[in-house]
């Protein structure tokens, strides 16, 4: 989380816009910027699996980054038009790098309902108009944060699993009713394909979609010293817990 934010400020400071593949180890809980935590979750339990705990900058419900991808994506506002916008032209450029693996992605339609509020259900229980489903059911599942005249979206694209263990690292479990499993990578790919060849498809995807080329890069200096300064935020409990 400290490097996304990280990477927002070089962006805002005059940096080119970065598309960013991570994952995670050991395992870890992320909560929504405005998502309640304090009290909900039991800690013991966490803490007995092995299992970090960060809160995002972008808003959102949990999600347990386990067997999973995680992007990251900070441009100028404006550069791929509205927020809104920019949502929805990274979130073609996704599909299009899953569909290239074979798996029949799409776009959820309007439904007519509201966005979800922040919520103790997990980010994967139902896809909101946008978000990247698969067999009508979600995929990829992705938040915004906007700052400075720049826009940050990250997301989880789930490989395998049904992230039915969020709910059971509460405390008390919502009141809501269980939901379909999300879809999965392993739905529609065996063998699932190597996270070297998973990110290359999406890059290409990202390159034919917006009409640009990338080039591979690691972080500046000055970015490295942003995120170190950073992570003394993120990884203290007065963020991570402060709902």
């Amino acid at each position: 989380m400290a490097v996304d934010e990280a990477l927002l400020a070089s962006v805002r400071g005059g940096g080119p816009p970065t598309l960013r593949f991570y994952r995670w180890s050991p395992a870890c809980l992320s909560l929504g910027r405005n998502q309640p935590a304090r009290g909900q979750y039991d800690l013991e339990a966490i803490r007995a699996r092995g299992i970090d705990v960060v809160r995002r900058p972008t808003g959102g419900r949990a999600v347990l980054h386990d067997r999973e991808l995680t992007y990251s994506v900070a441009v100028p506002d404006g550069l791929l038009g509205s927020p809104r916008a920019t949502y929805a032209v990274v979130n073609q450029a996704l599909a299009a790098g899953v569909r290239r693996l074979g798996v029949p992605a799409e776009l959820a339609p309007r439904s007519g309902g509201r966005v979800p509020v922040p919520s103790l259900a997990p980010c994967f229980k139902e896809p909101v108009e946008g978000e990247i489903i698969a067999g009508g059911r979600k995929l990829i599942g992705s938040a915004q944060y906007r700052e400075g005249g720049v826009v940050l979206q990250h997301g989880s694209l789930l490989l395998d699993g049904d992230q039915a263990e969020v709910r059971s690292l509460l405390c008390e479990p919502p009141g809501e009713a269980e939901s379909t499993a999300p879809a999965t990578l392993a739905m529609f790919c065996d063998p699932l394909p190597s996270w070297n060849a998973l990110v290359a498809e999406l890059a290409a995807a990202w390159e034919e979609t917006l009409g640009v080329v990338s080039c591979l890069s690691q972080l500046s200096l000055e970015e490295q010293l942003c995120a170190s300064r950073l992570m003394e935020r993120y990884s203290a409990p007065a963020w991570t817990w402060h709902q």
